[in-house]
């Protein structure tokens, strides 16, 4: 047998694949903790913002990543969050990452960190990539919020919108989260688990509309692009079994979750984001995402707008992440 067919099967067998709710399977509903409606009214108005007011948001345009940056910032403080900026260097440019923090006391027994990018690739307004996540993140961060002003949870939440993930800046120390979370490992903080949401917004209804890498395309995965995905390396498996548990009890908004080995290397894919950097600091960190390029034509050009969206889909995965939040 040839070296090549071995490593193939080793592949196949460090890969963890599991599904959730099967997409069409019926199930009957329980009902939401969001108002759905408005949730998706408020998803479209951060697209709107992001995307069509703002726009491009690359290193092109620095102006635009500065009034990215105050547009979250002035969300978090219009609901009442503490919020701070994070300002690093990128090659003569400041930039910054956003910090907001929700806390039910001053020594919770869990802190978990949503983190998304909010650049996007030069030349393009990025709606999918990645002011979908950006706006998920906002609306996780109103709906917990008031989730713990009516209910008591023993843990704290950081949402950090990082200021650089698109190139020239990624696979660089110029990344947002590789800042941040090389700052969180020198100062010892405490993080249960790291949630990142990277491009959450693209659905594809049509048979083998959703594609996959070589590995993948053998494990049984869904044909269509309604679902979300969930990735995780072997020491985040607990935590995005967690997730997934949570995930599952949403009928609304079937879920796939895959686990790779080495930190994802042996699919360099599955590290393009902003996961990856807390992976390379010993966190437990999952990917959250529609799956980007092997489902969304759109990815990296000027038609990723927001009229490409399904804006429904984001307003079940704020759902489901809060889901996650109250069972903590």
């Amino acid at each position: 047998m040839k070296y090549s067919t071995v490593l193939f099967l080793l592949v196949m067998l460090l890969l963890q694949y599991k599904g959730g709710q099967p997409a069409g399977a019926e199930q009957v509903r329980n009902s939401p903790m969001i108002d759905i409606a408005k949730t998706v009214e408020r998803l479209q108005a951060h697209l709107r913002e992001l995307t069509v007011v703002i726009g491009e948001r690359s290193v092109r345009v620095p102006d635009n990543l500065a009034k990215t940056a105050n547009y979250i910032q002035s969300f978090y403080e219009n609901i009442g969050l503490t919020v701070r900026t994070e300002p690093y260097d990128y090659q003569g440019l400041k930039v910054a990452n956003v910090v907001a923090n929700i806390s039910t006391n001053a020594s919770p027994a869990a802190h978990y960190l949503v983190g998304a990018h909010y650049d996007s690739v030069a030349g393009t307004v990025g709606a999918d990539d990645n002011a979908s996540a950006i706006a998920v993140q906002l609306e996780i961060a109103r709906n917990v919020n008031i989730l713990f002003d009516h209910q008591k949870h023993d843990l704290a939440i950081t949402f950090v919108s990082f200021a650089l993930e698109e190139p020239p800046a990624y696979g660089t120390r110029y990344m947002g989260s590789r800042v941040y979370a090389k700052k969180a490992r020198q100062e010892q903080e405490k993080i249960d688990g790291m949630i990142c949401l990277e491009m959450v917004g693209y659905t594809c209804h049509e048979p083998g509309c959703q594609t996959y890498l070589l590995p993948l395309r053998f494990m049984g995965y869904p044909k269509e692009g309604n679902f979300i995905g969930i990735v995780s390396n072997f020491k985040s498996g607990g935590f995005a079994e967690d997730l997934l548990r949570s995930f599952e009890t949403n009928s609304e908004l079937p879920v796939v979750k895959l686990r790779v080995p080495f930190n994802g290397w042996i699919i360099p894919s599955v590290r393009l984001s902003d996961h990856a950097s807390f992976w390379d600091q010993g966190y437990k960190a999952v990917m959250v995402t529609d799956s980007a390029f092997l489902r969304n034509p759109h990815y990296h050009l000027p038609s990723d707008t927001m009229e490409t969206l399904d804006y429904t889909f984001m307003a079940e995965l704020v759902e489901s992440i809060v889901i996650f939040f109250r069972s903590q």
